[in-house]
């Protein structure tokens, strides 16, 4: 799973999560974001494909990892 979450001043008001697919806002202002953020076609794929870009490609490396340590 891939999540992108923005904070400010310690607080979290907007998280993207590929499970979810879209943004979501947790604070008023976040709420805005994630509305205008998921208006915006170009962004959602960008932020969907990070998943198999990222996740999925390094996920063989990390197993491995966790398996070597216990």
């Amino acid at each position: 799973e891939y999540i992108s979450s923005y904070y400010y001043n310690k607080m979290e008001y907007a998280r993207f999560s590929s499970s979810v697919g879209k943004f979501v806002g947790f604070t008023e202002y976040g709420v805005k974001n994630a509305e205008y953020w998921n208006n915006i076609p170009s962004e959602l794929s960008v932020m969907r494909a990070a998943k198999e870009t990222y996740c999925q490609h390094n996920i063989q490396i990390w197993y491995n990892n966790m398996l070597t340590k216990s």
